[in-house]
């Protein structure tokens, strides 16, 4: 996979190498807004159009979680229901790559039922929203079936906690070498080895795994997993829509770049924070703020200590950056009542529905230099806030990649900035054909939404 967590000015870097494989957990591994009109969300009564080529499921509701099959877990009472630990099941003993150290943790373990895909997918992508306290983490694992009846392992989708404590705490860390030979995991993404004549995943299941030390009560409680399984096909360019909003959010503004040098142990800091920088203002949007308590840790000559805290919150220990799309929007749903997904949009019409509605996006993409008017610089991989279209239909965004916060908001030409974002396919400065993202993006939203906010979702296939 071809995307990168830094802007490149001279088109040069690509994505961090793929590190050094983790040690296995072998025993664990083997055991069992206001009301406003939203543009087409009237067809099809919000349902997204069958013609996406992207297929979402999320388990969030008691009736969701009471589908799968529990081993020890119980479903939560309350307005947000969600799993958590009841009795453990088993216990085992996990040897973290990035500590050195070995410990001891009991788990409570529920497996989804088997959700067939619209979609018959080249690439899924889980994630997950959860609380993990000092002590506990979650451990996330898909296994996808194949349109030969074949079954790809349980791959392991990421181990997450929210927790720092360098004696409680794992290390938040994706798994590298992961393949069957037919499909690959790269970092956050199960991609399908051959994805023009080979088999495709119709359908998967999820396993979440919720460990805790031994002799505890404190749990980790999952308010919302599932996956986007998607098959976009090939292309350098996509159709040009018609703008149809004029509208822009006010989303708060910070840059990447005014945090460059600082903590170099999370990807050598700002200038490859562009992806916790957008998840920071999206969750100052929706009023979520870092507490005191929070931002101690942060040099006080610091400005925006908050970028800083979210760096170091997403930062994944096996692929040595903040770039883990998954591990961004579990980040936001650390806060109060806030909700993270990853997925793909079809279309500028899509996101405009989602505007129109108050809900700004995060979205990931590569260029060169020259193919996006304004920017001044090109990008292996950069993640940008969209707030609003103009009159004209061209995209605000606030990019983080600019030298000072109010230099943030930025406005991109709409024809440039759709075939970015949208394409599969594109070539780098030496002229070599590599990946783009197909339209990836992170959408944060509240649990408590407006009519018109569930529909926009609903429109592009979120629940």
């Amino acid at each position: 996979m071809d995307r990168a967590d830094r802007p490149d000015r001279a088109d040069a870097m690509s994505r961090r190498s793929v590190l050094a494989a983790a040690a296995a957990m072998a025993a664990l591994a083997a055991s069992a807004g206001p009301a406003l009109a939203v543009p087409g969300a009237g067809q099809g009564h919000g349902r997204p159009r069958a013609d996406r080529h992207v297929d979402n499921r999320f388990w969030t509701t008691a009736a969701d979680w009471r589908t799968g099959t529990a081993e020890g877990t119980a479903v939560t009472a309350g307005a947000r229901p969600g799993l958590r630990v009841a009795r453990a099941a088993g216990r085992t003993d996990y040897a973290d790559p990035h500590t050195g150290k070995t410990a001891t943790w009991e788990y409570a373990r529920w497996t989804s039922p088997v959700h067939r895909s619209t979609v018959p997918a080249t690439e899924l992508i889980a994630s997950w929203n959860a609380d993990t306290p000092t002590g506990t983490w979650l451990q996330t694992e898909l296994r996808g079936t194949y349109d030969d009846g074949k079954k790809t392992p349980w791959y392991v989708m990421g181990r997450w906690t929210s927790g720092d404590d360098k004696d409680k705490d794992i290390r938040r860390t994706s798994v590298d070498d992961q393949t069957d030979g037919r499909s690959t995991v790269w970092t956050d993404t199960l991609s399908l080895d051959d994805a023009a004549a080979g088999p495709r995943v119709v359908s998967y299941q999820l396993r979440l795994t919720l460990c805790r030390r031994p002799g505890t009560t404190v749990t980790p409680t999952v308010w919302r997993a599932g996956a986007m399984a998607s098959a976009v096909p090939d292309r350098f360019t996509v159709p040009a829509s018609e703008p149809g909003l004029a509208k822009e959010l006010k989303v708060p503004r910070y840059s990447q770049e005014i945090h460059a040098g600082q903590y170099p142990e999370y990807d050598n800091g700002g200038e490859a924070w562009c992806s916790p920088t957008s998840s920071q203002m999206i969750i100052e949007y929706w009023g979520r703020r870092a507490t005191p308590a929070d931002l101690a840790w942060v040099d006080p000559s610091y400005a925006d200590p908050q970028v800083c805290h979210a760096a170091r919150q997403t930062f994944d220990y096996q692929y040595d950056g903040c770039g883990n799309w998954p591990f961004n929007a579990a980040y936001a749903a650390t806060y109060e009542d806030l909700q993270g997904v990853v997925t793909r949009l079809a279309s500028l019409t899509e996101l405009e529905t989602l505007i129109a509605a108050g809900i700004p996006a995060i979205t990931s993409q590569s260029f060169l230099k020259e193919e996006l008017t304004g920017a001044g610089y090109g990008t292996a991989g950069h993640l940008m806030a969209v707030v609003g279209f103009t009159a004209d239909g061209d995209v605000i965004a606030n990019d983080p990649a600019s030298p000072s916060n109010p230099a943030v908001r930025r406005v991109y030409q709409r024809r440039e900035w759709e075939n970015i974002w949208l394409r599969t396919k594109r070539k780098n400065a030496a002229g070599k054909v590599v990946s783009g993202t197909g339209g990836v993006c992170y959408l944060y939203f509240p649990t408590k939404l407006s009519a018109a906010q569930r529909r926009a979702l609903a429109a592009v296939g979120v629940r």
